[in-house]
């Protein structure tokens, strides 16, 4: 029997990327969309657009979310320095 683990699928785990790495990626995958060889195969070509406006929202998301673990993470400190936590 296989060996139960916290990670549900089955697949490698990849390491996760950085807002800046996601907006690249977001970039390479627009770009071949816009490549004269995807113009002729519009479902594909839709896809990469599609693919790419995703990953920018992630990118915007995870950014807005590290913002607002750094400012908990500040608020919490105070208040443990103030005494209040």
């Amino acid at each position: 029997m296989a060996q139960a683990t916290d990670d549900s699928s089955n697949t490698t785990p990849m390491p996760q990327l950085r807002p800046d790495e996601m907006r690249g990626l977001a970039h390479r995958l627009r770009a071949r969309a816009q490549s004269v060889l995807l113009r002729h195969q519009p479902e594909q070509h839709r896809d990469l657009l599609a693919a790419a406006g995703l990953i920018e929202h992630l990118a915007d998301l995870s950014v807005e979310i590290l913002a607002s673990a750094a400012a908990i993470d500040r608020l919490a400190r105070l208040l443990r320095i103030a005494g209040g936590a």
